[in-house]
């Protein structure tokens, strides 16, 4: 006879679950009658028994737990403080970056403020580049290369200023870019002419570049005498060309004679740095079809 179960096992499943029912039961029926007595409940000794009872494993297993819950706190702790470094770090880097930049920023700003003032005041549209490279020593020709050329409407012997007064003339152009012949160029001749007594003359390079730039400026009339602090401007061409007219060259630092020539020369100190060149403007007509905005001489980039 084949066997369904084992001898009485539905008996003590059966009184298990009434087991755990009453018990059940009883638990209710002891909170009902605690939270109706309230402090005056039979039940209060017998709380406080349990607590009495209870307290010290609750305190125990607090302290052992204490130690893991520490290190966990510990741990994310540390993890933020090391998010919190990180970006510390990368906002001090980035305030470095615009710190180191911000010199450069301003300058340039004063040097766009500069050409526009220069475009207003002499009339001249212009057109605006950059230096991007400076002729070798070897050549014993002091160029510069900027990033503007056929394409930004630039042409042979167009004046090259910047904000402080006359730079050049483009000898060379390509699509991109032109080479510029600088006044203080030992081969470079401009006309000029003082501002205090319009006397007129040629204004030649020595060659000398950076804080040694200096220029000579031989008058027509030998019998003028220049002023020591007057200022050179040039005195242009009928058609514009190689140099406009009215651009500052130099102040005149010293007065010499030249007893072989019979002639008075002075010694001009630039107004431009030529050993910080960046920005700088070339003059064109104003109808000029560019690939760039124009300075105009309204003063606006357009």
């Amino acid at each position: 006879m084949r066997r369904t179960g084992r001898p009485g096992s539905g008996r003590g499943e059966t009184g298990g679950g009434r087991a755990l029912v009453a018990a059940v039961l009883i638990a209710l029926s002891l909170m009902v009658i605690d939270a109706r007595g309230g402090e005056a409940s039979v039940l209060r000794p017998l709380r406080t028994l349990v607590g009495a009872g209870v307290g010290p494993v609750e305190a125990a297993a607090d302290a052992v737990a204490r130690p893991f819950r520490d290190l966990a706190s510990a741990v994310h702790t540390n993890s933020r403080l090391r998010r919190d470094v990180a970006t510390l770090q990368a906002q001090k880097t980035r305030l470095e970056g615009q710190l180191r930049t911000t010199g450069l920023d301003r300058n340039r700003l004063a040097e766009y403020d500069g050409l526009t003032r220069t475009a207003r005041d002499t009339g001249y549209a212009m057109v605006p580049a950059r230096v991007v490279g400076v002729g070798p020593a070897q050549s014993f020709s002091r160029t510069v290369t900027i990033d503007a050329g056929s394409a930004a409407g630039l042409t042979v012997d167009s004046t090259v200023v910047n904000g402080d007064g006359l730079v050049g003339r483009v000898v060379q152009v390509s699509r991109g870019t032109a080479t510029v012949l600088l006044i203080v160029d030992s081969g470079s001749v401009v006309g000029g002419r003082l501002g205090a007594s319009m006397k007129i003359g040629f204004v030649r390079g020595r060659g000398g570049f950076g804080d040694r730039s200096r220029l000579d400026l031989e008058l027509v009339d030998n019998e003028a005498t220049p002023a020591r602090g007057d200022v050179a401007v040039s005195w242009g061409s009928a058609r514009g060309g190689p140099y406009v007219a009215g651009i500052p060259i130099g102040k005149v630092t010293r007065v010499y004679t030249s007893p072989r020539e019979l002639s008075k020369r002075a010694v001009l100190d630039p107004f431009v740095d030529f050993g910080s060149l960046d920005l700088v403007g070339v003059i064109v007509p104003t109808d000029t079809v560019s690939d760039r905005a124009l300075v105009r001489p309204t003063g606006r980039i357009r």
